[in-house]
Parts: C-alpha cells; structure tokens; sequence
C-alpha cells in the first residue's frame, strides 16, 4: 500500500519520488533510508530540522512552507530499492493533488521518476523539472550540489 501523500490545497509545488525504497516502507514515510539526502536538503532550503522530525513533523514542515510529497508509482513489480529494475507500474493517482492546489512546477526526484512521469503524465509534462536525485545511489552528487540543485524549488513558491 503507498503511503498517502504529504499535500493540502494550498501547496505550490509538487515533488515526486519514483517508488518508496524497502527501508521507507518498514518506517512507513517517505525518504527514510537514512542515507538519503533528501531531508538534510529541505533542512537546508527551509532552515528547519526535517532530518532531526518524526514524520508528522517531516509532513508538517513540508506543508508551513507549500510543498507537496507524493510518488509517481503507486504500486510496481521492484527488485529491492532500485528504481532501474521497477516494472508492471500502477501509476499514482496524481490529478487531485495537480488540479486541486494551485501546482505551478512539479519537481522530480531523480531521472527514473522523470522518465517514469513522463511516460504516465504527459498532461503535466510542461510542469516538470528534473532534479538530481537525492539517493545514497547518487553518491557522486555532494549534498552542497544537490542543495544547490534543489534551490529552484524553495524559488518556486
């Protein structure tokens, strides 16, 4: 079962992961491999505690600031946590959270949940951004690089 998304009808932006890794989905939240930079890089666009949260607060922080979190696929065929062996893709129900917020930019996490969007959601195409990815498997992206890379989307809101 995916986990519900992170979103309220006032929320301008939009990121989306590809799948939950095998360690999110034992802590049921979002980028929970500690290895995964993806909290330390909100910490530093908002200049708040993500990494240090639970996950409410990992939510609740999201939300203060207008930031949708969701994931392309809702249900795949996986093999472990690599999104390269992800086939049989359910995707995600993602109209709601678009047309129920005013969404101006969607941000992904990476270039298999790119590709994967894309495939999947070309109405919302024109929206999207790829971002590098913020997985322990992109370790030859710094976190200062993806801190940097990420900016556009504390800019977008």
């Amino acid at each position: 079962m995916p986990f519900a998304p992170v979103w309220r009808a006032d929320c301008r932006v939009l990121v989306l992961g590809s799948h939950p890794s095998v360690l999110s989905k034992r802590n049921g939240f979002y980028y929970m491999n500690p290895h995964n930079r993806f909290w330390s890089v909100m910490s530093a666009l908002f200049d708040a505690d993500f990494v240090g949260a639970d996950s409410a607060e990992k939510a609740r922080l999201l939300l203060a600031h207008g930031v949708a979190l969701y994931d392309v696929v809702e249900a795949c065929d996986i093999e472990g946590s690599a999104d390269a062996t992800i086939r049989d893709v359910c995707p995600a129900d993602l109209a709601p959270l678009v047309e129920g917020a005013p969404i101006t930019r969607i941000f992904l996490n990476g270039k298999a949940a790119y590709n994967l969007f894309c495939r999947h959601f070309p109405q919302y195409v024109d929206r999207a951004v790829c971002l590098p990815s913020t997985s322990p498997a992109n370790a030859r992206c710094r976190l200062a690089d993806l801190v940097a890379a990420w900016r556009i989307v504390q800019e977008s809101l």
